[in-house]
């Protein structure tokens, strides 16, 4: 059995660069100190913070209230289909053969 610090770390593989201004760079490297943090710790890890926050924010729907409702209520209850939906119904079934 290995002991925990025989455990590697993943490789690192990808590189980014990015060309910032001296007043940014210096916002940073004070933000990383502050949260004892390497300039390239905290970067890394605020850049990753963020795109998870924007994937989750765009993963998610969110509805009001009233919204909810309607949602809902068009799920128990839903319109009866147009003549162009029974349409489109009967030539999806006749090209897929089901």
């Amino acid at each position: 059995m290995k002991a925990d610090s025989d455990v590697s770390q993943p490789t690192r593989g990808g590189r980014i660069q990015a060309r910032i201004t001296h007043e940014q760079k210096a916002l940073f490297q004070q933000a990383a100190r502050l949260s004892t943090r390497t300039l390239s710790e905290f970067v890394v890890a605020s850049a990753q913070e963020a795109a998870q926050r924007i994937i989750e924010e765009h993963g998610n729907v969110r509805l009001t209230r009233e919204e909810q409702l309607r949602f809902v209520n068009a799920l128990l209850q839903p319109p009866a289909p147009s003549k162009r939906l029974r349409q489109a119904g009967t030539q999806y079934r006749a090209v897929t053969g089901l």
